[in-house]
């Protein structure tokens, strides 16, 4: 019964039903060409397989072929893009040889499911007629047994039926796995597409390190600017407190609408991230919230490149996150040099008690992330008393 039941799922089920339908048509579109040529020549039947083969030599047939293929081999038509058929030009000589033998493939298939669709359902016509008595004029299209006019031929007329339904079946399964194999993604595409993937993945992987700086750095800063405003009583306090409090939110709303900008892919030009250049915004926030900051910039910050500036700028950030949100307001010092083709960074800070496993976070791990990428080192941990945070970028390290 489950075997009946798998038989019939292209004809019950609504979408099997209609790709079986679109396969035996592409299927006998494949003999379009020569059907034509047949009523110009009978004879020289070698030409529109040589002329196919040529034509699958231009680089757009395999576009052409592809988004057919695609709308009547696969389910779901020709958006599906995981259908394993391509919808690219022919860029090597590899793909127009086989877009070439996809043709010829194509043509023999087609032929072959034409004669099997002619010649069966003119047997169940055969079949009809004799099963009704009437004599034919021209012998049957295939031999039948018992002579003519027997009426038990009515009950073989759904079997040339049935045999064609599976010949349409098995076809279009087969026309189907070899478009997917001769037009489907080369090698070189697919590693193209594979490259695109996983600048995807690391690109979604820096959106989230991004949000998780810029958004927690200014939640820390709200919320310790917050708690000593509420400790200090102070009206002018609490009135620098707010100040702080309203231009940390607003960076960091800024850097959430570039963010949302490039999740959009609004196409729009994103706004420029912060580089090193920037860093006294971070600084004035960090002592805008009570510690004290001390800061030794050298060497030429100009010289650094966008990519290394905009990182070592998010690795300051976190520093100075963490140093809020887990020792407070604390004496703190930031040294930023370039000198000898590479960048150091380093941020070193009071401890106030023992460190907790929360202080070896996410967030030190970002630092640990952004640095590997750049070809650079991070270190973190408990340095003579303090805690440090050391970062060192060759100015060429990107790769």
């Amino acid at each position: 019964m489950l075997h009946v039941l798998r038989f019939l799922r292209p004809l019950t089920r609504r979408i099997a039903r209609r790709v079986t339908y679109t396969r035996w048509l592409h299927l006998l579109i494949g003999t379009v060409v020569m059907g034509v040529w047949l009523f110009i020549d009978t004879t020289r039947l070698y030409v529109p397989v040589l002329a196919l083969g040529l034509l699958g030599l231009v680089p757009a047939m395999r576009l052409v072929e592809g988004l057919q293929a695609r709308l009547l081999l696969s389910p779901y038509g020709y958006k599906d893009d995981s259908s394993g058929i391509a919808v690219t030009s022919s860029a090597t000589w590899a793909d127009r040889w086989r877009t070439a033998l996809w043709l010829e493939i194509r043509l023999g298939l087609g032929l072959l499911t034409g004669r099997l669709t002619v010649h069966l359902l003119g047997m169940s016509a055969d079949l009809t007629l004799l099963a009704g008595g009437v004599t034919l004029d021209s012998d049957p299209t295939f031999p039948l047994p018992g002579g003519e006019g027997h009426w038990w031929y009515a009950l073989l007329v759904p079997l040339p039926v049935v045999v064609l339904f599976a010949a349409v079946v098995g076809l279009g399964e087969l026309i189907t796995a070899i478009a997917q194999r001769l037009l489907g993604a080369s090698a070189a595409e697919r590693l193209t597409a594979l490259e695109e993937r996983t600048e995807q993945l690391l690109e979604r992987n820096r959106i989230a390190r991004e949000l998780h700086d810029s958004i927690g750095h200014a939640l820390t800063v709200a919320v310790v600017q917050a708690g000593a405003a509420r400790a200090a009583g102070d009206a002018e306090f609490t009135e620098r407190a707010l100040t702080a409090i309203e231009e940390t939110g607003r960076a960091a709303l800024d850097d959430l609408e570039r963010v949302l900008d490039v999740l959009r892919e609004s196409g729009r030009p994103v706004g420029s991230r912060p580089t090193l250049a920037d860093a006294d915004r971070l600084l004035e926030s960090a002592r805008a919230s009570g510690a004290e900051v001390q800061a030794e910039v050298t060497g030429p910050l100009t010289l650094v490149p966008g990519p290394v500036s905009r990182e070592g700028y998010r690795i300051v950030q976190e520093a100075l996150t963490n140093v809020l949100r887990h020792a407070g307001p604390v004496p703190t010092r930031v040294r930023i040099a370039v000198a000898d083709g590479r960048l150091d960074l380093e941020v070193v800070n009071s401890l106030t008690g023992p460190v907790t496993p929360a202080a070896r976070g996410s967030g030190l791990r970002g630092i640990r992330e952004r640095a590997a990428l750049l070809g650079g080192k991070a270190t973190t941990g408990p340095y003579e008393g303090s805690w440090r945070v050391k970062v060192g970028l060759p100015l060429d390290g990107i790769r």
